[in-house]
């Protein structure tokens, strides 16, 4: 670890606040530093051998990981669920998978040492995986890598140096945290988390928001000058680090600590109270589900539906397809969860490209994902992937409220070709007895490229309700990939032409009298509530922790006022003047 410099009090970092909260208390440094690999040839009578070794090497991981499963059982349910998910996932990675025949084929084919053919085929996998256009696979390179470093290690035989028992109020930096670490994390003990490396969608996110921990991700130069027992100031709110804070600095943030603790109880009462404005118009505040661990986290902050849960997490992981029972089962479990309350089940939003295992070499590499071979337009493509979500869909909604949302429609033809594939599957399931939703669920479209937006008359006389997609709407607008740091800062919902198919989307909505959400990352921003409302919007889906901020809200804002800025904001052309409008609005109403 480069830590030469000396400490510098009171020196503020920034990266990317990723769990919210201030923690407040001396460091402790995660020790970690990359392994030389050897290289070195295998003579052709020894590649079995090596084989062998690796295979061994293999087996021991599996062993370490079941050990880690067990001692994250003792965290808290949902941390506990969460790190058991990422251990299973590692296991998979190390137990006959692309990963472990990858390697197997490099040591015979190449002639190569096992630590080698490891290395090579983590780094394949790594770039395969950083190609995708999506923040979750991306993020799940940071778990390929660890599997990797885990099997070297074994072939190694060096030994992995987990954390020790820390003091209560620990706040733990480190280049970057491992499940394996997160596993062994007490919240009871530890205060915060700030790494050098890591997303707001990678597992050390994830864990901290699981263990409400605050949380800094991506600060250059965090460990530069640090040492244990630093004082440290970490603000997941901001995205900043406080290193060695001054007397008077840390004074402003122990008070901005209980304010927040305040804050929290105060949102918390707001769980029983309705969502209905100022004026009395009753708003739906939804939740988006990632994975069906958080449908708890939904149902604690009492949100009235899910209004985007992404299925996404049937197809991760694995390298096979997840059949019609074990979708079924999956969905049915989060329909009875929401007891009676409506989950808005998106089809798959993926490319072939993520379903390598099995579309290998199929359709070969897609020129640009996001405009390529996705969501509706791959289940089109392949008729029995759409058909078996959709059968699944149909029996789940016989245990509960449940609409079908297709992504990434651009037009008329395809919604009506779903629709058609949908009364078919229904009528076969019925004639086999199956018990399937009655009447059928209805089926709605996501709107996020600007075609279906500005199609969306023509759409709403075969949908049965919109979502728009705020995140994908905003890129596809104006031609930016938030992801890309060279021009991420151009991203921009508030720019006049994304507000304009915003507008066009709703109005078609209210003409066509069917329910317009949407489930962007605006949605659960509070800064966004008025104009969203202002626009005619009713109903918002957003991650459960932004329900109860958005609710306060909407709870203190006029509809009528709210419209009337709407309409001086559709009048701008700038968006820098667009937000200084709602800003002032926010402020005084």
């Amino acid at each position: 670890m480069k830590n030469e410099r000396p400490c510098i009090p009171g020196r503020v970092l920034r990266g990317l606040g990723v769990s919210p909260g201030i923690a407040i208390g001396p460091v402790h440094l995660v020790e970690s530093g990359a392994v030389r690999v050897p290289e070195y040839p295998i003579q052709p009578d020894g590649t079995e051998a090596e084989v062998t070794r690796f295979q061994e090497a293999a087996g021991k991981a599996r062993r370490q990981l079941r050990k880690l499963k067990t001692k994250a059982a003792t965290l808290p349910e949902a941390a506990s669920e969460e790190i058991g998910i990422l251990l299973d996932a590692h296991t998979a990675m190390v137990t006959n998978s692309r990963l472990t025949r990858g390697v197997e084929q490099r040591i015979r084919t190449q002639g190569i040492n096992a630590e080698a053919a490891v290395q090579a085929e983590i780094a394949t996998i790594a770039q395969t995986f950083a190609a995708m256009d999506d923040a979750y696979l991306a993020a799940r390179i940071a778990d390929v890598r660890e599997v990797g470093r885990r099997l070297i290690r074994n072939l190694m035989q060096h030994d992995y140096k987990a954390f020790a028992m820390l003091p209560a109020g620990t706040v733990v930096l480190a280049e970057e945290l491992t499940p394996a670490d997160t596993a062994l994390l007490d919240p009871r003990r530890v205060a915060g988390i700030a790494t050098v490396l890591g997303g707001a969608e990678g597992h050390t996110a994830i864990m901290a928001r699981s263990l409400g921990l605050p949380a800094v991700l991506g600060v250059a130069g965090l460990l530069t000058g640090v040492r244990n027992g630093t004082m440290v100031v970490v603000d997941g709110i901001n995205g900043r680090v406080v290193i060695d804070p001054p007397a008077d600095v840390l004074e402003e943030f122990r008070h901005r600590q209980m304010e927040q603790e305040q804050e929290r109880e105060q949102l918390k009462a707001l769980k029983r109270l309705p969502a209905v404005t100022r004026d009395g118009t009753a708003i739906v505040l939804n939740a988006n589900l990632e994975l069906p661990r958080d449908l708890e986290n939904a149902l604690n902050v009492g949100v009235e539906g899910i209004g985007l849960l992404r299925t996404e997490f049937l197809f991760m992981n694995r390298d096979d397809l997840p059949d019609e029972d074990e979708q079924y089962k999956a969905l049915r479990t989060i329909v009875e969860g929401m007891d009676g309350r409506t989950v808005t089940a998106r089809t798959m939003d993926v490319g072939g490209e993520k379903l390598a295992g099995w579309m290998q070499g199929r359709y070969g590499e897609p020129a640009n994902p996001a405009l390529g071979l996705r969501a509706i337009r791959l289940g089109l493509r392949e008729p029995k992937l759409l058909e078996t979500q959709l059968a699944a869909m149909l029996r789940a909604g016989a245990h509960g409220p449940l609409r079908i949302l297709l992504p990434m429609i651009s037009s008329v033809a395809e919604v009506q070709t779903v629709r058609e594939m949908i009364a078919t599957i229904a009528r076969r399931l019925r004639r086999r007895g199956v018990k399937i939703a009655d009447p059928l669920p209805p089926v709605g479209v996501m709107v996020e490229v600007p075609g279906a937006a500005l199609s969306a008359d023509a759409l709403s006389h075969v949908s049965d309700f919109f979502a728009i997609g705020t995140n994908d709407l905003t890129q596809y607008t104006l031609a930016i990939d938030r992801g890309d740091e060279q021009v991420a800062s151009l991203y921009d919902p508030l720019h006049p032409a994304v507000l304009r198919l915003i507008q066009f989307t709703v109005e078609a909505g209210l003409r066509a009298r069917i329910p317009v959400s949407v489930c962007g990352e605006i949605a659960g921003d509070p800064r966004y509530t008025a104009l969203l409302l202002g626009l005619g919007v009713r109903e918002l889906s957003m991650s459960s922790n932004s329900v109860p901020v958005v609710k306060r809200r909407l709870r203190a804002m006029d509809l009528i006022a709210a419209c009337r800025r709407a309409r001086v904001i559709m009048d701008q052309s700038d968006s820098g003047r667009i937000a200084t409008l709602l800003d002032d609005f926010n402020a005084t109403a």
